[in-house]
């Protein structure tokens, strides 16, 4: 493990020392691939350690969503989950009171979203320092990131956090990149583009590939803007998470308005005070909102729907997809499905529809078996 970090190191440094210009653009491509190799080695637990078994720190994902807290020690993330849910998070006022994953849950009008505590990450997380490897890890399996900041502490602590989940493989809010590549058995390397890449050739990809022991594959770019980095990260999609976040100022009560209108104008941020309770109830309207979720209703035939419990899922979903959350097997025994609400054609007459039709937000539902 220490060879490997001194691999890393060696690396950046180089990357470091080498000027970028066209000249160096293949050279640092190569180190890029170098490096994310590398660092997914140093993520992938020695066999038979206790990380292979996930002891002791990842909690079970449960409930319609999982919202991982994300922040330097001491930014009030234990404090905002205590106001948002019925979990007692240890807070004080001096760093790493949480040494653990703390979950609570989050009740947003019958829909149960759970957010996780994490330890507070320090510098050189991405490298195991501060158990900041396992912290990252489990942000990895959220449906939204909230990284809490301190409005009153230095203005690179945004950029810096950014950077251990880019090294780690989290991507906050980023697309895929619109490209793929098929691994074959024999034929060689080719490139396919529909308009010629504009940091990448076919030299590269091909020596990237080999680096990461791929030698027979078909390259396909549909985006001429995709990078190198956005190439490493396809190679090793199973290791890379594309995660939609939010910025939470924090501690607002202690800096100036024309800061705080500073700092709530930036790209997905959200300010708050969780000392004097400011702004929590506008966090957790985004939090829903970032979650892009919907809630729809059932409803038996001749009985009033249960508003009081309703079924949670993405929006754009279908019926067919209200069928699976039931059942995978429900569909085979689908009929038809009544639906009230802003996505019937009726207004508040049921429309009659089958496993295409999309659901709206509070929509009621009637199923239909065979």
């Amino acid at each position: 493990m220490v060879n490997i970090v001194e691999k890393i190191k060696e690396i950046q440094d180089e990357m470091a020392r080498t000027q970028k210009n066209k000249a160096t653009e293949y050279h640092l491509g190569l180190l890029k691939g170098k490096l994310a190799k590398y660092r997914r080695m140093l993520l992938e637990p020695e066999p038979g350690s206790s990380s292979a078994k996930g002891i002791g720190f990842e909690v079970a994902k449960s409930g319609d969503a999982r919202v991982c807290l994300i922040g330097y020690p001491s930014v009030g993330k234990s404090c905002f989950l205590s106001q948002v849910t019925k979990t007692k998070s240890e807070t004080a006022a001096y760093e790493f009171t949480t040494l653990t994953c703390v979950p609570g849950v989050l009740d947003y009008e019958g829909a149960e979203i759970q957010i996780v505590d994490l330890p507070g990450i320090i510098k050189g997380a991405s490298e195991g320092r501060g158990r900041g490897r396992q912290v990252v890890a489990t942000a990895k399996t959220a449906d939204l990131v909230l990284m809490v900041l301190d409005a009153t502490k230095f203005s690179q602590q945004r950029q810096n956090l950014e950077r251990e989940l880019e090294s780690i493989g989290i991507r906050l809010n980023k697309q895929p990149p619109n490209m793929a590549i098929k691994v074959k058995t024999s034929g060689g390397i080719k490139l396919n583009s529909l308009n010629p890449p504009k940091y990448l050739d076919e030299k590269m990809v091909s020596n990237i590939l080999k680096d990461n022991k791929i030698h027979n594959a078909d390259v396909m770019i549909r985006d001429e803007n995709v990078t190198v980095d956005d190439f490493v990260d396809v190679i090793n999609e199973k290791g890379i998470a594309y995660i939609p976040c939010l910025y939470a100022y924090n501690k607002i009560d202690a800096v100036s308005l024309e800061e705080v209108d500073r700092i709530a104008r930036q790209p997905n941020t959200v300010v708050m005070s969780c000392e004097l309770s400011l702004g929590i109830h506008d966090v957790v309207e985004e939090i829903w909102y970032r979650l892009n979720l919907i809630r729809m209703y059932t409803k038996r035939r001749g009985e009033p729907p249960d508003f009081g419990d309703p079924m949670v899922v993405r929006a754009g979903s279908t019926i067919q997809d209200v069928c699976n959350s039931i059942h995978k097997d429900f569909k085979d025994q689908f009929k038809y499905a009544l639906v009230w609400g802003s996505s019937s054609k009726f207004g508040v007459a049921p429309q009659k529809c089958g496993l295409s039709h999309k659901v709206h937000d509070q929509d009621v539902v009637t199923i239909v078996a065979k």
